[in-house]
């Protein structure tokens, strides 16, 4: 079993070769603490600012998935959201949150984007334009980490069962920007086959999905239909960044972790 998930393993490595060799090299394993960073640089330059540099393990420590990219509306890509400062100072994309009004544990959350121009602002600015630059936050990611469930790759934090244990309460509600919705009934786990000889088969929960994701988030854009078989997918596009690459390999656990979904073995 071991030998046939070490070429799995192999096998994955080499699909991913080649979206490292368009980037002109091969690409440097994040960090840590860098794992789901993400730099926005859409308009940074053009209004000589640094880019602005996203952490998400801060972010989706206290908040789900579906409140950023459904309630708010942020796109599931860097820079296609087309953010501006205008749009955040309007209390949109960022500003939904970062408005100095919301209170976040116990404290008043920063706003973005001020149309005034002294020096406290400047300072203000490069919490987000920090690119490049030395700048103290709040939030320390090695303090956080150390309390955490460990898990091997990502960011070294099995975020599923730091949830489950009552560590972190992600909020699937910010008041004035999401609806209530009514509870949906959950689908069933499924398995799916591997495609690979005596690869494990996948078992699919939308159980621990939807604690993040709700439905939303994954359909209808990331998988067309609903009926198991509908979305047409493989590891070369998964790789690629479609159907479960959306998430896996930029924020949630990374597609070198094959028994996370691999786990049921197949039968002789």
């Amino acid at each position: 079993m071991h030998r046939r998930m070490g070429i799995a393993v192999a096998l994955l490595a080499s699909l991913a070769l080649p979206m490292a060799a368009q980037t002109g090299g091969k690409k440097r394993r994040p960090l840590p603490y860098e794992y789901g960073r993400v730099v926005i640089q859409t308009y940074s330059q053009k209004a000589s600012l640094a880019p602005v540099v996203f952490e998400h393990w801060i972010h989706r420590s206290r908040f789900t998935c579906r409140v950023c990219h459904v309630d708010v509306g942020f796109a599931m890509k860097p820079g296609a959201s087309g953010i501006k400062a205008d749009d955040n100072r309007q209390g949109y994309f960022c500003g939904a949150c970062h408005n100095g009004r919301m209170i976040a544990d116990g404290r008043t959350v920063f706003a973005a984007c001020s149309r005034m121009d002294s020096e406290a602002d400047s300072a203000r600015c490069e919490r987000c334009h920090s690119q490049g630059k030395e700048v103290r936050t709040e939030n320390d990611f090695a303090q956080f980490a150390r309390t955490m469930p460990k898990e091997r790759f990502g960011n070294g934090i099995d975020w599923q069962q730091a949830e489950e244990l009552g560590l972190i309460h992600p909020s699937d509600f910010v008041p004035g920007l999401s609806i209530k919705r009514k509870n949906m009934r959950v689908e069933n786990d499924f398995s799916l086959n591997a495609k690979v000889a005596g690869m494990p088969d996948i078992i699919f929960s939308h159980r621990k999905h939807t604690v993040w994701n709700g439905c939303e988030l994954c359909h209808p854009e990331i998988f067309v239909g609903v009926k198991k078989g509908s979305t047409r997918y493989s590891m070369v596009t998964i790789f690629e960044g479609n159907s479960c690459g959306a998430c896996h390999n930029t924020v949630a656990f990374p597609l070198m972790d094959c028994q996370r979904c691999h786990t049921r073995p197949v039968q002789p």
